[in-house]
């Protein structure tokens, strides 16, 4: 029995936040369409960029600095510099803006009615401060196991990717690497700490690390397929299963192009770059295209808004060329995937139970790709090595792998048998409630 039964027909206001991609985003709006169903009021307080996805699902939405230009690939150049890209999203554009993504969560949270709960993503982190302030109960949330920085199972970090490999032959050395992020990152969280003392409050833990987990609640939305609890997780964290939401403002269909091409021949391999990398994309579609005329496949490009990454010489009509899909409706009429190893898009090739090939960039994509090695349901391409014949060469390979294909289809039935939005909803239901009974 949720709270709006269980109070009597009372409904809850909670407020959704995170800044980041639509890949981050897209579980958001899942939850918050499984809230409102059930009666609760929730609100996306989110850049402004979103807003047009948002309002037409019916939920109340709210911006929230700093705004994000999807035509600014400078920007997601410099955020995906694999030596430099996490630091820089960080102090070039998060931090910057802290002190008015402050004041705008803390209006979300408090106008034009007080939040009953916070849901908070890793990159709002001025969120936890808001909570800490108003004293509005709040749950966390991660989308890859590299947020949790595990020394028990080390993540890849992008610009040291062979210390991953280190622990197999050392034992304990993923609390090397744990040490190696934190003092790396030791003076970039100076921002967070100037804010909080400028509000009169103490330094407290350290932000990137320890304080954007919620003390209550920590929900990971992924599945167990990708990662399991290890001793040193935050207290509460609870592994929900994949959050599934693809739809654009609420349009599940494929373009009408797409739509005809799929249906009219042998499932094609799909090239994309996610929501973010594919505004950083180089010469991966070009490249792309010459391996799928090399093996002699068809293929679906997936090419986005980007200018760039219009071809430059006219293709055959064995390769579609798109802007957009929904994932869910595409991928499940592939053959296989070739992507940038976004969680999103992992958990969408999972589901549909397609192998995939894996060019990473950075952040948590060269972890999620070593992941999918592990589970034997893909392979690992290095965007140095992403030419023609050597992707040809991997996808001959990978298509002459019934085993990779079997093992993908049996990963994807044991996706079936979870249910991320309806645990994660179920959790957050259960903290307003402790949270009631200890008020």
């Amino acid at each position: 029995m949720g709270p709006a039964q269980a109070q009597g027909g009372s409904t809850l206001r909670i407020v959704l936040s995170n800044i980041g991609t639509l890949g981050d985003t897209n579980p958001l709006i899942a939850l918050a369409l499984e809230l409102k169903r059930r009666g609760h009021t929730p609100v996306m307080a989110l850049p402004a960029v979103y807003e047009s996805r948002i309002r037409p699902l019916g939920l109340e939405f709210h911006a929230v600095r700093p705004d994000i230009d999807p035509t600014n690939t400078i920007l997601v150049e410099m955020i995906y510099d694999i030596k430099n890209g996490t630091e820089r999203g960080l102090r070039d554009f998060l931090f910057p803006a802290l002190r008015q993504t402050y004041d705008d969560l803390l209006d979300a949270a408090t106008k034009p009615a007080r939040a009953d709960l916070l849901l908070l993503g890793e990159l709002n982190y001025a969120g936890p401060i808001v909570a800490e302030v108003t004293q509005i109960p709040w749950a966390s949330y991660v989308l890859a196991p590299l947020s949790f920085f595990s020394a028990f199972d080390p993540p890849v970090l992008p610009p040291y990717p062979r210390l991953a490999r280190a622990d197999r032959f050392v034992p304990g050395f993923g609390r090397v690497i744990k040490r190696v992020a934190r003092f790396v990152s030791r003076k970039w969280p100076e921002p967070i700490y100037e804010l909080r003392r400028s509000l009169g409050l103490p330094k407290g833990p350290n932000p990137l690390f320890d304080a954007k987990h919620s003390p209550s609640l920590v929900l990971a939305l992924f599945s167990r397929v990708l990662g399991v609890e290890q001793k040193d997780w935050p207290a509460n964290t609870l592994i929900t299963g994949f959050c599934y939401y693809d739809a654009d403002a609420g349009n599940q269909a494929l373009p009408p192009n797409l739509e005809k091409f799929v249906s009219a021949g042998e499932p094609p391999v799909v090239f994309t770059l996610g929501s973010a990398a594919v505004l950083a994309a180089g010469d991966f579609y070009e490249v792309s295209a010459q391996a799928a005329l090399r093996l002699g496949v068809r293929a679906v490009l997936l090419i986005g808004t980007d200018p760039r990454n219009q071809m430059k010489t006219a293709l055959p009509e064995s390769i579609c060329v798109a802007e957009y899909a929904p994932y869910s409706e595409l991928f499940n009429r592939a053959s296989m995937v070739v992507h940038q190893g976004g969680v999103g898009t992992v958990a969408q090739c999972l589901r549909a139970g397609k192998p995939m090939l894996i060019m990473p960039f950075s952040h948590d994509q060269p972890d999620n790709a070593r992941r999918m090695l592990r589970l034997k349901v893909g392979r690992v391409i290095q965007r140095g090595k992403y030419t023609p014949w050597r992707v040809a060469r991997k996808l001959k390979q990978m298509l002459a792998a019934p085993l990779l294909a079997q093992r993908a289809t049996s990963v994807a039935q044991q996706l079936a048998g979870e249910n991320g939005v309806r645990t994660a909803c179920d959790a957050l239901e259960e903290l307003y409630r402790r949270s009631r009974k200890n008020s």
